[in-house]
């Protein structure tokens, strides 16, 4: 187990997370190497049969050190900025392993990609695929593209990461996606080179994924029929993970059906892959601050907040809590609520959790690995926590806590 009791204290691999505490602070999060590669192999070794790409979706966590594991790894990367674009280098990764996903790219983005020589832009819009065919003439470069393709297909999970839908803002509608790979193909700047599509986040059924993968797959026959060679299909990423008791399907149920729609077809397979890369693969360690009983609740205050994991707040998800000293057998508990400091009600991290609750004890939400950092803000002029990779019995900073003097090294005020 990569989180798990030795002597009644919770480790991180072989590190005891109360020696991670003493020597970095809270809150901290903490990440275990040896999961992360685990997950990232058990992708590829699922694909190894065919050509294919396992590219790390960057948004989960965009840390340089998971960026670099990623890359020594053999990993893609599906991007969503230039600024991700500029992490994935500056980590030591290959742009021509870089797909770029999302909405909004401006000129400058798209340019940056190109100059970067990446492997595609995701096109998601009718007048994106203007803009890129417009930057490429511009500076003189045939730009590779995929359409983003909306399968119309229920992910069947929170309304706030289902992106498959025909009301979503993501992606061309099917209907109109051979109409755009016919124009594309007439534009000197512009050179298709794929197909894609994805339909949401924390998938817990492959069969949503499935049915998109083939329903993609078909119109990818349909394309190259027309006279217009594609070089891979991408199916996305989105597979879930166990944060509670939830249900868990294996990596290779989703990907055979994939490799199953796929048959004989010569394009390289994609999978973009990223909280069930990392999010088991982290924890947000944190302090107890006070213990406050309450008539209707108790709470006990921590000084990590939802500036630091958001999800409890945006999605009201459920993440574990464990003691970072076990408890003693017959321990007084009591339910309580884990809350932060912060001057908003759903500044919350945990509801009615049995604990024994004592300030200055460490807890640890569980499974903070995907969309917690990545995620995090200064709301309240709050320094971002510190990152620690921890790979055996070693425990590396790879983000150092920020100081409050430079939330605001940016800002002036006006001579008035």
């Amino acid at each position: 187990m990569d989180f798990a009791y030795r002597n009644g204290a919770l480790c991180a691999e072989q590190v005891p997370l109360e020696e991670i505490a003493r020597r970095f602070g809270t809150p901290c999060f903490v990440y275990s190497r040896a999961a992360i590669e685990r997950q990232y192999r058990a992708f590829a070794q699922a694909l190894a049969r065919r050509t294919s790409l396992v590219a790390y979706s960057v948004k989960a966590n965009s840390n340089l050190a998971v960026l670099a594991l990623m890359a020594r790894l053999g990993a893609g990367f599906d991007i969503v900025s230039g600024g991700e674009l500029a992490r994935v280098i500056a980590a030591g990764g290959d742009p021509r392993r870089v797909l770029f996903s999302g909405v909004g790219k401006t000129e400058a983005e798209i340019e940056q990609a190109l100059q970067a020589g990446i492997l595609c832009l995701n096109i998601e819009s009718e007048a994106e695929l203007e803009r890129v065919d417009a930057v490429a003439a511009r500076i003189g470069k045939r730009a590779p593209i995929a359409l983003r393709v909306n399968p119309d297909i229920d992910a069947r999970t929170h309304p706030y990461i289902s992106t498959g839908l025909r009301q979503s803002k993501f992606g061309v509608p099917f209907a109109s996606a051979e109409r755009l790979y016919r124009a594309a193909a007439q534009r000197a700047h512009l050179e298709p080179v794929g197909i894609g599509c994805h339909i949401g986040s924390l998938l817990a059924d492959p069969a949503p994924w499935i049915a998109a993968a083939e329903r993609v797959i078909e119109l990818a026959e349909r394309i190259t029929q027309a006279g217009i060679p594609l070089q891979h299909v991408d199916v996305g990423g989105g597979i879930g993970i166990r944060y509670r008791d939830e249900p868990q399907r294996t990596i290779e149920e989703f990907l055979s059906g994939a490799l199953r729609a796929l048959g004989e077809r010569d394009e390289m397979l994609i999978v973009d892959p990223g909280r069930s890369i990392v999010g088991n693969a982290g924890v947000l360690l944190t302090r107890v601050e006070y213990v406050k009983p309450g008539s209707a609740r108790n709470f006990v205050v921590v000084d990590a907040a939802m500036n630091d994991l958001m999800r409890p707040a945006l999605y009201d998800a459920w993440h574990e809590v464990r003691q970072v000293r076990e408890p003693q057998p017959g321990a007084a508990t009591a339910v309580y609520d884990v809350v932060g400091p912060i001057c908003e009600s759903a500044d919350f991290l945990a509801r009615d959790r049995t604990l024994v609750a004592h300030a200055g004890e460490l807890l640890a939400l569980m499974s903070a690995g995907a969309y917690g950092m990545s995620m995090s803000s200064n709301y309240n002029s709050r320094p971002r926590s510190a990152e620690v990779m921890v790979d055996g019995a070693s425990a590396h900073l790879v983000r150092r806590r920020e100081e409050v003097r430079a939330l605001f090294a940016g800002e002036s005020i006006p001579t008035w």
